[in-house]
């Protein structure tokens, strides 16, 4: 691997670190103003939005200057919306603002390795940046739940700074203080990204113009024999593991009486086995591999199913291990195709940003499902049969549809799978 990709791993590592540790920060600051649980349960969604509502811009956006200086502005938009929770705004409007940060970091931090790295190195690549942001999502959450904890809210709170009142005068907002810190080290890395030498695709002159080229590409992956089956599965995935990040946090409330700080620790506990589960398939799969992965995601919504009658954690633990362990195994094959396919269709940074409307999009709409059924009196249980059951369905939809595409357009599947053959063996 070059030494730029080193630089980009560590710029992500702690961008995702501060990302994970303040949702924590965020639930747990809802939950001491006596916010009620479905405002909670919306941070996902609300995070979600301009994922979603920036999609067709924020991909142009990547791809008219160095990725690393758009990285560099989007961590310090994170930056303003943290400084906004601390400040009076709402969490959720906040915590929406670092949404945005986040949406406009996603198609450069993704892009720039279609860009530094030949296609043979895709996977392993993706495999890596996979497994370290999914390290960051477990230190991530488990540094959110000890900052909010007593013994380390109590310290930082202690921490005087002479003549200046700084305001902060809560657990949740001692933690978000120090988050700020972590995405300032995250910026620093930005900094440091070597330009990749590829020509820049400048903005064109009106904005609105985008929206045409956006659906466009929307609809050639959509098009597309293999486009359409990583997509359809990384949306899916990434729809219910982003919305399972709190319903976890429930779960383990519900059904083991933690509390927040001891509930994120077993979110960790997921993000560790799809870490394992990531690095393993960057190791033994290659891109035309791909497809051979989507039984897995029928076993995760059979797996999802069987936590409903999970009450010790000694049997949980592993359980989620192997939950996440399955679903790093079939992402990480399945977003190197999608990326391979996108960024011959229309080059990297539009490929991603149509990757990360559909995905989100599959979050926000999860996410306000559960949200709504969560005020309508939804417990924990019966929305983790619900992601269970859709998990599960849908893969199999979608490993028919696969089969569907072998039968009757076999020449064109097996071009495709050919020329991701060879640029595994040849890029």
């Amino acid at each position: 691997m070059k030494r730029g990709f080193y630089t980009i791993m560590s710029a992500q590592f702690f961008s995702s670190l501060a990302d994970n540790a303040l949702f924590v920060g965020a639930v747990q600051l809802l939950r001491s103003s006596g916010s009620p649980e479905w405002q909670q349960a919306a941070l996902v969604p609300m995070f979600a939005l301009f994922y979603v509502v920036l999609a067709p811009f924020v991909g142009a956006f990547a791809d008219a200057m160095p990725k690393g200086k758009v990285m560099l502005y989007s961590n310090g938009i994170k930056i303003v919306g943290c400084l906004m929770m601390l400040f009076g705004s709402h969490p959720l409007m906040a915590y929406a603002i670092v949404g945005l940060g986040a949406a406009a970091y996603s198609p450069a931090k993704y892009g720039i390795l279609t860009e530094l790295l030949p296609a043979s190195q895709l996977v392993k690549a993706n495999g890596w940046i996979e497994g370290l942001t999914i390290a960051s999502i477990i230190l991530g959450v488990l540094l959110g739940g000890q900052l909010v904890s007593h013994a380390v809210s109590s310290a930082l709170l202690s921490i005087d700074f002479p003549f200046i009142d700084t305001g902060i005068e809560t657990p949740p907002e001692a933690a978000i203080s120090v988050l700020i810190l972590v995405y300032i080290l995250a910026a620093w890395f930005n900094t440091r990204i070597p330009l990749t030498g590829v020509p820049m695709r400048p903005l064109p002159r009106h904005l609105i113009t985008l929206l045409p080229d956006f659906w466009h590409c929307n609809l050639r992956l959509w098009r597309d024999r293999l486009g359409q089956i990583s997509l359809s599965t990384t949306t899916l995935f990434w729809g219910v593991s982003g919305n399972l990040r709190y319903i976890v946090l429930a779960w383990a409330a519900a059904a083991l009486g933690y509390s927040v700080t001891q509930a994120s620790a077993l979110v960790g506990v997921v993000a560790i086995g799809t870490a394992v589960g990531a690095v393993v398939a960057s190791l033994r799969m290659r891109l035309d591999q791909a497809t051979q992965v989507l039984p897995l995601g029928i076993a995760m919504g059979v797996l999802v199913i069987l936590l409903n009658f999970i009450t010790n954690v000694w049997v949980a633990a592993p359980f989620l291990v192997l939950l996440g362990g399955l679903g790093g195994f079939l992402v990480v094959p399945m977003n190197a195709l999608l990326q391979h396919r996108g960024h011959n269709l229309m080059g990297a940074g539009r490929s991603i940003a149509v990757q990360n409307f559909n995905e989100q999009a599959c979050i926000l709409g999860l996410g306000a499902f559960y949200s709504f059924s969560t005020g309508m009196g939804l417990s924990a249980f019966g929305a983790i049969t619900v992601f269970g059951v859709v998990v599960a369905g849908f893969m199999w939809v979608i490993k028919r549809w696969h089969r569907h595409n072998c039968a009757t357009h076999p020449a064109e599947v097996a071009n495709l799978l050919d020329m991701a053959r060879n640029d595994n063996l040849h890029g």
